[in-house]
């Protein structure tokens, strides 16, 4: 049995360290630099021998980008353990600006996770939109669980929300009542109707496009900080359905 955990321990390891370089390697030239053969190359090893604990490049970038979500969510999670329970505005914008802090601060892994197509991984790393199951997810829901179960928010009446996007709206609120009461909140679908969730899935596209839009340089804007921009966006999704006034 000591041989057994031993050998356990040292393939984990084993595999963190693998894990390590690729990430050191995606941060500095980016993700086509993250290769077997490189990683192997600084390990000192063949690279044959990394099939031994990872099927190939997309199952690593995989695990990789467990990482990130999870290093991310820690980040977040200090965030607002500064702020107390009840203050549900401020854990709101705390854990968006922390988003976009990070994105900003880690550009190569943000474009990992957040910016790659599904072919390029052979997975979504979003599972869904917004992130909902990871940990950088569960903190993203755990704070919106905290508002719909203390607020009655004013969100759109389900005649408006566009009639091709139920279907669809159905299926992910689905989800967001599962990982939701997987977090310990239980939410009724009277509360999580459709304006709710057409709303949380505007919220997420536009916190996301700003922050993208910042990441990468696309913005159409030469000012030196859009951080104007994002914060007059917060203060208006959160007018828009009633947690300012």
């Amino acid at each position: 049995m000591a041989d057994i955990t031993r050998r356990e321990r040292l393939r984990a390891e084993t595999e963190r360290e693998i894990r390590q370089r690729a990430r050191a390697l995606l941060i500095e030239h980016g993700r086509e630099a993250v290769t077997l053969r490189a990683i192997a190359r600084e390990l000192g090893i063949t690279a044959p021998a990394l099939y031994r604990y990872y099927d190939s490049r997309e199952h690593l970038l995989r695990q990789v980008c467990d990482d990130i979500c999870a290093d991310m969510a820690e980040g977040l999670a200090k965030d607002l353990s500064q702020l107390p329970e009840e203050d549900t505005l401020g854990r709101v914008f705390a854990v968006c600006r922390g988003f976009r802090r990070w994105a900003l601060a880690h550009p190569e892994e943000f474009a990992l996770v957040f910016a790659s197509p599904k072919p390029a991984l052979g997975f979504n790393p979003c599972d869904a939109v917004p992130p909902i199951r990871d940990q950088f997810g569960n903190i993203f829901m755990t704070v919106a669980g905290r508002v719909l179960s203390t607020h009655k928010l004013a969100t759109p009446a389900e005649q408006d929300v566009p009639k091709e996007l139920h279907d669809d709206l159905l299926v992910f609120r689905d989800a967001l009542l599962e990982t939701l009461a997987s977090n310990g909140i239980a939410v009724s679908t009277e509360v999580l109707d459709l304006g709710t969730v057409y709303f949380m899935l505007r919220f997420w596209i536009r916190l996301y496009g700003q922050v993208a839009l910042e990441v990468f340089g696309r913005s159409p804007l030469t000012t030196a900080s859009l951080e104007p921009m994002f914060e007059l966006m917060l203060r208006e999704l959160a007018t828009e359905v009633g947690l300012l006034t």
